[in-house]
């Protein structure tokens, strides 16, 4: 058992969760000399007023109840990440879906959510506010939004922060550090203390208040292009109207194939072990075809597969284009899917592009050997091509692509016939090159003699 977590939750949910513990988990020998004894109680957090915590003790008893009776996989070591977790995930609308916070899209009472910043904001935590007033101690912003840590939707509640005169650093222009700023500026800065109880806000804009992983960010004045993701989606939703769902399904993120490897990477979790709160799972040995990544490929296969059809068809009605770009996506989905590169490589040699048809057609017979269809048409088509080559006199590279039809297909009676056509061919050609050379052999040696003979007749006549 991890104990550390079991003491955070201790203090966090406190003698109601502790009760219903020691309920579920009795039999549990991991548990023995991991619970206080009856009648201690664990320690309130830091920094929270006795009557918030005696107030949480009241509420979400549901989940207490869930957190005692999966206690003993909750606090299991085996939901240690295998990796390292990273605590801020860079918005990238590319690789993930970018969401407003979920606040946007339920009716939560202001005072809730209030109260959830709050419980959830940390030192080091970056925060993005609006000046609403200067003053010579420093300047008061209200918060829009937040730029690290647990994201909430606070732009309505007026949360105010002060930035410290302290915490402004100097400008090279200006004396006073404040007579850089102006009300009404967009402000990033990070927070430097948190007061729970009162609500109150401390902020810096020197970067030695950030965390290592968040230093790198530039503190200061900004411009609304500046905002995240996160809170320019919130503004969109805002003005639309749009439901979670429609928001979810129009992100390019969503539709990223790789989705789940990039987030579980993120996150430190294996795909090969995943962690469950089913005890049905947690015993069971899976297979490695139950597993996500061989789970993902047969999705990847079948949702292939349909882009595949809809090449096809478009393929049978003239649209070449339309099925091309089709072919292309399934493959960009499966990059190995044999049907989407056979229909391909028949789109190719449909157009003439015959070695690009025999290249798909070569990697789909390299996944799946036993394929009739990749076989049969790459046949034809290193046969049509050799014919090409025919006609251009390159024989040997012809008689090269008979030959590898025929390695293929022993039996593909059109290969062995142009093969034989085209030896017969060669051997014309080459009685032909021979009966040449031989003429004009024959043509040299007369022309030698005719000239000797003119030769002997000057003699003679000179003789004379």
């Amino acid at each position: 058992m991890d104990r550390e977590l079991l003491r955070q939750a201790l203090n966090y949910h406190g003698p109601a969760l502790l009760s219903l513990l020691r309920a579920e988990q009795h039999d549990n020998p991991d548990f023995r000399g991991l619970l206080p004894p009856p009648g201690a109680a664990p320690e309130p957090p830091r920094g929270a007023p006795p009557a918030a915590w005696k107030e949480r003790a009241s509420i979400d008893t549901e989940i207490k109840r869930f957190i005692a009776k999966k206690a003993d996989l909750l606090f299991a070591h085996s939901w240690k990440p295998n990796g390292p977790i990273e605590d801020s995930i860079e918005e990238n609308e590319e690789c993930y879906a970018v969401m407003p916070p979920l606040e946007r899209f339920l009716e939560v009472p202001r005072e809730e959510r209030r109260e959830l910043f709050f419980r959830d904001i940390e030192r080091g935590d970056i925060v993005i506010g609006r000046i609403t007033s200067i003053r010579e101690f420093g300047f008061f912003m209200v918060l829009i939004c937040l730029g690290s840590g647990v994201i909430r939707e606070i732009a309505d509640l007026e949360i105010t922060a002060l930035c410290p005169v302290r915490e402004v650093p100097p400008q090279s222009n200006h004396g006073d550090p404040l007579s850089y700023y102006q009300t009404g500026d967009l402000i990033r800065a990070a927070l430097k203390d948190v007061d729970r109880y009162h609500e109150k806000l401390a902020v810096s804009l020197y970067s030695s208040a950030l965390p290592p992983k968040l230093s790198s960010t530039k503190l200061g004045v900004i411009t609304s292009d500046d905002f995240p993701l996160h809170y320019k989606r919130s503004l969109e939703v805002a003005n639309t109207g749009e439901t979670f769902e429609e928001v979810l399904h129009r992100s390019p993120g969503f539709a990223n194939p790789s989705l789940v490897e990039y987030l579980a990477e993120k996150l430190g979790l294996s795909e090969s072990n995943p962690p469950s709160l089913l005890r049905s799972l947690q015993i069971k040995n899976f297979s490695e075809e139950d597993f996500a990544p061989a789970l993902r490929k047969k999705q990847s296969a079948s949702w292939a597969l349909k882009c595949v059809k809809a090449g096809v068809d478009y393929f049978k009605v003239g649209r070449h284009v339309e099925a091309m770009n089709e072919y292309n996506k399934a493959l960009e989905i499966d990059p190995q899917n044999v049907e989407a590169l056979v229909a391909r490589g028949a789109l190719y040699a449909t157009k003439g592009s015959l070695n690009k048809a025999i290249g798909d057609f070569e990697v789909a017979l390299e996944n799946c050997p036993t394929h009739r269809n990749a076989r049969k048409y790459l046949c034809q088509t290193l046969v049509e091509r050799g014919g090409q080559l025919e006609e251009e006199e390159k024989l040997l590279n012809a008689e090269t692509y008979y030959k590898k039809a025929l390695s293929l297909d022993e039996t593909f009676q059109e290969a062995e016939e142009a093969l034989t056509k085209l030896r017969k061919h060669m051997q014309k050609s080459l009685e032909m090159r021979e009966k040449q050379a031989a003429k004009e052999e024959k043509q040299k040696a007369k022309k030698i003699e005719t000239s000797a003979e003119k030769l002997r007749k000057l003699l003679k006549e000179e003789k004379r």
